[in-house]
């Protein structure tokens, strides 16, 4: 009889995360999105973002969390507006670890935005690859010390879409999401 040789290598790449304590987990703080051709920018000063966290160790890195629902109060020159959101459960992917920061790497995938003018006077969408593949994406940093989640201008594939707003904003420009947010409770999250 043959047995099948499982590969040692294969196994010892996998990475895993260990995620304490996980659960129901709330995210807020305040965004800011920037038309990267124009320079205009949607200004969101309350956003709160309820998260669901897998919880233990040997979890997987993708889709190690999901957000349920999300608010975006936010502000332009134009004036204030909401930002409906479409397209939930987002995904939260947890790609690379410093152990000496303790800082995770990772994406929030699935977004789409939308802003109505009956406040601002603008109508805009805010998508990656189209305006309604739901596929938006921004990478964020979690540092385990401070509890903080943070936006960061590189990586993502957002876009504004549909857009109708004086020239503020322009279909088909490139969009970047920063901003810092506070993590309650505050999670540990390590890999492996």
């Amino acid at each position: 009889m043959i047995l099948a040789a499982t590969s040692p290598s294969a196994a010892a790449t996998t990475t895993t995360w260990t995620v304490r304590p996980g659960g129901n987990v709330i995210v807020q703080g305040s965004v800011r999105i920037k038309d990267t051709n124009t320079g205009s920018i949607v200004t969101c000063g309350s956003v709160t973002l309820t998260t669901m966290l897998k919880s233990g160790s040997g979890l997987p890195g993708a889709g190690v969390g999901s957000i349920t629902k999300a608010t975006f109060k936010c502000a332009i020159t134009t004036g204030e507006t909401t930002l409906t959101v479409h397209g939930l459960p987002w995904t939260l992917n947890a790609l690379s670890y410093n152990s000496a920061s303790g800082v995770t790497r990772g994406s929030l995938a699935g977004i789409h935005l939308h802003g109505s003018p009956h406040l601002a006077g603008c109508i805009l969408t805010l998508d990656g690859t189209a305006a309604h593949a739901n596929d938006g994406k921004v990478k964020f940093t979690y540092t385990n010390s401070t509890g903080k989640l943070s936006f960061v201008p590189t990586g993502g594939n957002l876009h504004f879409y549909k857009v109708i707003c004086f020239g503020l904003f322009n279909s088909g420009d490139p969009a970047v999401m920063t901003g810092t947010l506070t993590v309650s409770p505050k999670q540990e999250i390590t890999s492996p």
